[in-house]
């Protein structure tokens, strides 16, 4: 066996004392609640040939005690269980520790689901709206980089198409 020096011996000595504390530290940590996402807002802006394209806005809610990274979201639109419309955002924003903020996505929509939607909504009593997707985390380790969502809305049609 080699020689080694003292200054050798001292650093060994330290990381074999340092090393579980760092290891209980992480085992002990508390795991970061995902965000909660609902539908805030939905406006048409653009209505083309094949196409039609909406802005939803999204409420994201951190639960957690310290602040929240959010990178990006995607997701797909669904009315009465019928494919609509589908969108992707980049978002750089933080959140911070019981915040909330929203995020406006632009979705598109094709001519092929917007009238299957429209067809969808005849004889209906109800508009089911739901918003799907994931969102894209920052902070690291104790959050997952990806934490899915579900946010559903019903909205009665009764009354809508009345002249006032």
């Amino acid at each position: 066996m080699a020689y080694r020096s003292p200054s050798f011996k001292l650093c060994l000595a330290v990381l074999c004392l340092l090393l579980p504390a760092f290891l209980g530290c992480a085992g002990l940590g508390k795991t970061l609640e995902p965000p909660r996402i609902s539908l805030a807002h939905v406006e048409v802006k653009e209505i083309k040939a094949f196409e039609t394209v909406f802005e939803i806005e999204l409420r994201v809610f951190n639960t957690n005690d310290v602040a929240i990274k959010v990178q990006g979201i995607d997701c797909d639109v669904t009315l009465n269980e019928k494919n609509f419309a589908t969108g992707v955002a980049k978002i750089e924003k933080e959140i911070p520790a019981f915040g909330t903020t929203t995020f406006p996505i632009t979705v598109y929509s094709s001519l092929v689901e917007m009238v299957r939607g429209v067809i969808g909504l005849q004889g209906k009593e109800k508009l089911n709206f739901k918003v799907a997707g994931r969102v894209r985390l920052g902070n690291g380790v104790f959050v997952p980089s990806t934490v899915p969502f579900k946010t559903e809305a019903e909205l009665s049609l009764e009354g809508l198409s009345e002249p006032k």
